[in-house]
């Protein structure tokens, strides 16, 4: 993988993360575009470039995440415990299926046409949710947040839009827009931070099952992943902001649009 290669994945990685449109798909999608075999240095590219968008999303959200740090070392039981128990909540379904079950996924479900079918059913549920609008409830119940937190586990094939999933979700449940992008930005950190160490030790002992998926993992150069680590990082960070602003004005239509083109296109073409 060259350096401009890095740049332009990094740049897809960074942006998608957050916008609805999936970026493992897109990242396959641009591999495949760019011709490049997904093993020349694909996993330790996949974690450099997420590990990027975690800190892009602890940059953008650093106010809120203080807010949380501080409030939970209070004696009371306030707003920000109960608010670090949904996040807690929320990964129960995506933690049993990151350790029990990911490997099997991948091997199972893996490939473009994939991609193509679960861009399709993401531009379905950000669809639902221009149509349907339920009253909107002032915070997150722990219900909802296991159920978004179902929804993020799902999220684990490949062009199934992780952020378009949760937000999705609690739109759909009426949860306020105001607080749910927010919520569902929080609530990745941990799941992305324990895929990326789960995906690490593939990197030391790689599982018949990852092997069966993949194949053997080829070497990446230091400046490739450093300029994909940074186009990742500063893109993601521009993607975050701005992701949360499109959520309260209710703006995903055009998202659900173009998830089912490239869907459609990635099906008939890739």
């Amino acid at each position: 993988m060259s350096e401009l290669e890095a740049l332009i994945l990094g740049l897809v990685q960074g942006l998608t993360e957050y916008l609805p449109v999936s970026s493992s798909g897109h990242l396959q999608i641009g591999q495949a575009l760019l011709g490049i075999n997904p093993d020349e240095g694909g996993l330790t590219f996949d974690i450099v470039v997420h590990v990027a968008t975690v800190m892009s999303t602890l940059v953008i959200l650093w106010k809120e995440i203080s807010w949380l740090f501080v409030g939970f070392f209070k004696k009371e039981y306030n707003e920000e415990k109960k608010y670090i128990i949904n996040i807690i909540i929320s990964m129960i379904p995506v933690g049993i299926v990151g350790l029990l079950f990911k490997d099997e996924v991948e091997a199972l479900f893996h490939g473009t046409s994939v991609v193509g079918i679960c861009l399709l059913i993401t531009a379905l549920l950000l669809t639902l949710t221009h149509f349907y609008h339920p009253k909107e409830k002032e915070n997150i119940s722990p219900l909802h947040a296991f159920i978004i937190g179902i929804a993020q586990a799902c999220a684990v094939l490949p062009g199934l839009s992780r952020s378009g999933s949760t937000i999705a979700t609690g739109l759909l449940l009426g949860n306020s827009r105001k607080k749910l992008a927010q919520f569902s930005f929080l609530m990745v950190i941990p799941p992305i931070l324990g895929e990326a160490l789960l995906d690490a030790k593939h990197l030391i002992a790689p599982s018949a099952e990852y092997l069966a998926a993949h194949g053997a993992e080829q070497s990446i150069s230091t400046s490739a992943l450093a300029v994909g680590f940074i186009a990742a990082f500063i893109s993601g960070c521009f993607a975050c902001k701005w992701m949360i602003s499109l959520v309260k004005k209710c703006k995903l239509i055009y998202f659900a649009i173009y998830c089912a083109i490239v869907g459609i296109l990635t099906l008939l073409f890739l």
